[in-house]
């Protein structure tokens, strides 16, 4: 198993930027998918980005794509997710997620397919 715990969120205006952090630990030698979710209230948990541990080629969602980079330092066990230009409707929790063991690489991200998941973190966009 591996433990993630999410931190960067808070408020910030329409137009503004934030960086999330989602920190691994645990069994971080395993290669696995990483990726960046969130879940709006009354809304259904949103695929956003995903990497692959052992590469730097991210997959984005049409929805944050251009807007949203996903990162990670692979000497620290830690994934990013810049946000720039936020808008109203990105307020959510964000999550960060890991798969189970993929040594092969990663598809666009499905909640289905990650197993581990970090408590959130709130991001609010005001207007």
């Amino acid at each position: 198993q591996v433990q993630l715990v999410e931190s960067g969120g808070g408020s910030v205006q329409a137009g503004g930027s934030l960086r999330l952090s989602c920190e691994a630990s645990g069994f971080t030698y395993i290669s696995r998918c990483m990726a960046w979710f969130r879940q709006a209230p009354g809304k259904e948990r949103e695929g956003l980005a995903v990497v692959h541990t052992q590469g730097d080629d991210a997959i984005y969602s049409g929805s944050v794509k251009g807007r949203f980079t996903l990162s990670q330092d692979h000497t620290k066990d830690t994934v990013y997710l810049q946000m720039n230009d936020l808008k109203p409707e990105d307020t959510a929790v964000y999550y960060c997620a890991a798969s189970g063991p993929i040594p092969w690489g990663c598809a666009a991200p499905r909640e289905v397919d990650f197993d581990e998941w970090g408590q959130g973190t709130q991001v609010t966009v005001s207007s």
